[in-house]
């Protein structure tokens, strides 16, 4: 799933190589989907096909420069993406080589040279220039995420990569009755495998489950997610819904503010990172500020979201 840790959120700084300060030349932005089956997750790992290994070599090869991406949020192998975004900082020569005698815009040239050399499993839907003080992972104001479950007498096969199978009928009312206890910020250490350094504060904003065409489907948008965050509360709610614990119990494990071996962490397969939010252009270069500072309850970071 999302390597939530590596969303902003109270981590000290970014992470090696994805710093985020401005760089010289031409910040784009990328529209990025992918399906994670065959993926290693998002970070390049030695030996490992993933998803930023995949882009930056296509971009490398179209650009005819080494490329250096910058994710909105990191996701685990197995994981899927409609509506993921990185920025990417790119010498203005360059981009005027992508282009050549093409009536397109430089960064729509880019976009269609990409789709030349990517494979199928993965897309970048557009290129823009990103306007100024946007950072892909620090300007975010929120990432919202779907969890899809198919608990059905009768499966449909055709959905098997991106659709959990559930094979215990599930009670959705009492799934979105616990989840409505958790909103709000708060510690999510007991839903989180914390990283050194790194705060597990988060402003959970929306978590609803839902029917949508014969699924449970459970939508999850927060500030930031810290690492296994969303499938871990998944997993919380799954075993509401089967009747394997009450509804107060996601909540108990949230206010004791430790990691519960209790909670089970749902499979990859059914997690869909849908859409990242950023606040309107001028505030930009100010959220990602605030963004990269250590955080501690009560400090609000998703107020404008």
């Amino acid at each position: 799933m999302s390597q939530e840790g590596s969303t902003p959120g109270g981590a000290p700084g970014a992470e090696p190589g994805t710093s985020s300060e401005p760089q010289p030349g031409v910040r784009l932005r990328l529209a990025v989907a992918y399906d994670g089956t065959a993926f290693s997750g998002w970070a390049t790992q030695p030996g490992l096909r993933t998803v930023q290994g995949c882009l930056e070599d296509a971009l490398a090869t179209v650009l005819r420069t080494p490329a250096r991406l910058t994710v909105a949020g990191r996701t685990d192998a197995g994981v899927h993406a409609r509506g993921q975004v990185a920025h990417l900082d790119v010498d203005p020569a360059a981009l005027v080589a992508v282009r050549g005698r093409s009536s397109r815009t430089a960064p729509d040239a880019l976009r269609a040279r990409l789709g030349g050399v990517l494979p199928t499993d993965l897309v970048v839907g557009a290129v823009t220039t990103a306007p100024a003080g946007f950072d892909a992972r620090f300007s975010a104001i929120w990432r919202r995420y779907a969890y899809r479950i198919d608990d059905g007498v009768a499966p449909d096969p055709l959905r098997r990569t991106w659709v959990l199978r559930h094979r215990r009928p599930l009670d959705v009312d009492a799934m979105a009755r616990a989840g409505a206890a958790l909103l709000g910020e708060h510690d999510f250490l007991g839903y989180c495998k914390p990283r050194a350094g790194a705060t597990t504060i988060r402003t959970l904003q929306e978590l609803r489950v839902v029917r949508e065409g014969g699924l449970a489907v459970v939508h999850v948008r927060a500030d930031a997610f810290c690492h296994s965050m969303v499938r871990s509360l998944v997993g919380a709610l799954l075993a509401v819904g089967e009747g394997r614990r009450e509804v107060d119990w996601p909540l108990a494990v949230l206010r004791a503010v430790r990691r519960d071996p209790g909670v089970a962490v749902a499979p990859a397969h059914g997690l869909v990172l849908e859409e990242v939010g950023y606040p309107p252009d001028g505030e930009l270069a100010a959220r990602a500020r605030l963004a990269r500072a250590v955080r501690t309850l009560g400090e609000g970071q998703s107020a404008s979201s």
